[in-house]
């Protein structure tokens, strides 16, 4: 029994032993950290208040304010403890100077925030970003070409084609607006299209296309470029194409490229005229997609306008039968018609698409048939 007071008794001695130290040890740091504290609320009012009244510039070029090569920033002010009197009392001076403050800054092109402090300027001519015909000057000639860069990523299997600029398009085409638009072929169906930025022999692009493609197919698919002139009317001209083969062409990636535009003479029309089609078929879709895009050198016997009727037939009996709506008053006129006909593939051998070029007639019974 003896025993076991004992051992209570040395238990609860150094239990009390252990709390007081851990006690000390508390009270020890509490105090290290309020000197702490103390040092630097010394530190924050040691800094020298700026009065209201006087804003101190420290100007970081030699030149003036008012260069338009300059562009003029400031800085926020530093926290300053005040007194709360001292508050009230700069109240109304604070309001009274705020107005002019703002102007100032306004026309210094900064925020106006509370009170600011002007600190320097920011040259603009350090930061300038050369033409884009310096760095990519075009090869001599008057040949129209293209500017580009391509490059493939393993990583994510993209490719990625950079289009930059287009020199020496035709004076024709000056005026207008010009528009590229781009295919991975063969198995790419929708363009990407582009813009150019201005007009004239020389349009810049700072577009950035992504194709996703294995890297298994990208060796054997060919780039189409075609470049587009469109006028205000909406009416567009080829201006002309490239086709690139992406076999070979990624050992130096994201090398600047040029290459001439394949312009398309346009043949001699024939004496009735000319309309240029377009015809595709889905085998997914079992669906056949016809574009009357237009004509030219067609004989009008009236000047109410034309019109082109497409016709699906099976041997000789019409299936189904559609008409664009009515351009006036051209012998060249633009439809960029564009209708679908469903058609199962084991009927294409016994069908054929008629296009027919009609004039509405004033009398209500029938259409002129133009050809």
């Amino acid at each position: 029994m003896a025993d076991h007071m004992l051992q209570l008794a040395v238990g609860l001695s150094v239990g009390v032993l252990l709390l007081f130290l851990l006690l000390i040890l508390i009270v020890c740091y509490l105090r290290r950290r309020k000197k702490e504290q103390m040092q630097y609320e010394e530190l924050l009012s040691a800094v020298p208040s700026v009065p209201a009244c006087s804003a101190p510039v420290i100007l970081v070029s030699q030149g003036s304010w008012a260069t338009p090569r300059e562009i003029a920033f400031t800085l926020p002010p530093r926290f300053i403890t005040q007194n709360h009197g001292d508050r009230k009392n700069n109240e109304q001076d604070k309001k009274e100077e705020e107005d002019p403050q703002r102007d100032v800054l306004a026309h210094r092109g900064s925020l106006s925030v509370r009170s600011w402090y002007p600190v320097g300027t920011v040259l603009a001519g350090l930061y300038s970003v050369p033409p884009l015909n310096e760095v990519v000057a075009p090869p001599p000639g008057m040949v129209s070409r293209l500017c580009f860069s391509v490059e493939y990523r393993h990583s994510s299997e993209q490719l990625m084609v950079f289009l930059l600029r287009l020199s020496n398009l035709p004076p024709r085409f000056h005026g207008n607006v010009t528009m590229v638009e781009l295919r991975l072929l063969p198995d790419d169906r929708r363009p990407r299209q582009a813009k150019a930025r201005g007009t004239g022999p020389d349009p810049e692009f700072t577009d950035c296309f992504i194709f996703q493609v294995s890297a298994l197919h990208v060796l054997h698919s060919t780039l189409s470029v075609c470049v587009l002139s469109v006028e205000q009317d909406g009416k567009r001209h080829v201006v002309g194409r490239v086709l690139f083969s992406l076999e070979g062409e990624f050992g130096q990636a994201g090398r600047v490229l040029w290459r001439d535009l394949e312009t398309e003479e346009d043949p001699q029309c024939s004496e009735l005229g000319d309309v240029q089609i377009s015809l595709s078929y889905s085998t997914s879709l079992q669906r056949l997609s016809v574009v009357v895009l237009r004509a030219r050198g067609i004989q009008l016997l009236t000047d109410a306008g034309v019109c082109v009727q497409v016709s699906l037939q099976k041997h000789t009996q019409v299936v189904k039968m559609k008409r664009s709506c009515v351009v006036k008053g051209e012998n060249d006129p633009y439809f960029n018609f564009r209708s679908t006909f469903k058609l199962r593939p084991q009927h294409l051998d016994e069908a054929c698409v008629r296009f027919e070029l009609q004039q509405p007639s004033s009398v209500r019974s029938g259409d002129c048939w133009t050809g």
